[in-house]
């Protein structure tokens, strides 16, 4: 199973500083867009993405399909391959991808400690 690009999605107060505060530690912008309240960020294969107001928790989050510099994988598991293969080892979804369609999708797992996991295929 390639899960593919790790990084971790942090539910910001205030987007601005806590941009601020990142670039501090080294991180540098990658994608995303500030004026929509959410902004990727990387410091060598380190990935956070910071999302102000529209999440309540911090989230892991994986992109099949992806590298860490959010460039496309030749090879990688779909990720309706994934989410099959966590059912069928009684991982329970939060939310799924529709298995009927092709392309971008996404969906939600918890882990036992209630950590969310957030699993979204751009492509």
């Amino acid at each position: 199973m390639k899960l593919g690009a790790f990084s971790v999605s942090l539910n910001v107060k205030d987007i601005h500083v806590s941009k601020s505060f990142y670039e501090k530690l080294g991180f540098e912008d990658l994608g995303g867009d500030i004026t929509q309240n959410w902004l990727i960020m990387k410091n060598e294969n380190c990935i956070i993405g910071l999302f102000q107001g529209m999440f309540e928790k911090n989230i892991l989050t994986f992109n099949p399909g992806w590298n860490e510099n959010a460039e496309n994988l030749e090879t990688f598991t779909d990720i309706r391959k994934i989410q099959k293969q966590l059912k069928a080892e009684g991982i329970n979804m939060l939310t799924e991808a529709d298995e009927t369609t092709n392309g971008p999708a996404h969906f939600v797992i918890e882990d036992p400690d209630g950590n969310q996991i957030l699993v979204d295929q751009h492509r």
